[in-house]
């Protein structure tokens, strides 16, 4: 599966969205510094899809838009 997700690092809270375009938005407390955000939303998405965090790819790590796949 492939998703399309939108990051808002340094948050107040942590909470993954579904946009109505199928997209996800994603809250994160941790803020972007050596790819900290990058690992605090594999876990998230982990918890959400119910898979192992080592089945979660991202691609355009550096981005706020990120491709994400999740095999499962």
């Amino acid at each position: 599966m492939i998703i399309q997700v939108k990051v808002k690092p340094g948050a107040t809270f942590d909470k993954v969205e579904r946009m109505e375009d199928g997209s996800y938005l994603i809250h994160t407390k941790v803020k972007a510094i050596d790819g900290k955000a990058n690992i605090s939303i594999i876990k998230m998405l982990s918890k959400k899809f119910n898979v192992n965090f080592k089945n979660i790819l991202i691609k355009n790590p550096k981005s706020r838009k990120k491709i994400i796949q999740i095999t499962i």
